[in-house]
């Protein structure tokens, strides 16, 4: 369980990567950087960390989660 709220800080650029044969859809937010910690969610996702900072999110599997929304 998460005992502080995280937030993303003001956002300077939204980079959104999507790789077609791994079918993981990469959101970075402001430049890419290089994440310090992760976390994975119950649901695969995987949260990016530089500090407290949300620095990205990893969606695996992006295309087969977008049939079943």
């Amino acid at each position: 369980m998460v005992k502080s709220l995280l937030t993303v800080s003001k956002l300077e650029k939204l980079d959104v990567d999507y790789d077609e044969t791994g079918d993981v859809l990469y959101i970075s937010f402001g430049p890419p950087i290089a994440a310090s910690d992760s976390r994975v969610l119950d649901n695969d996702v995987v949260v990016r960390f530089k500090g407290e900072r949300i620095v990205g999110i990893t969606v695996p599997s992006f295309r087969k989660r977008l049939k079943q929304a």
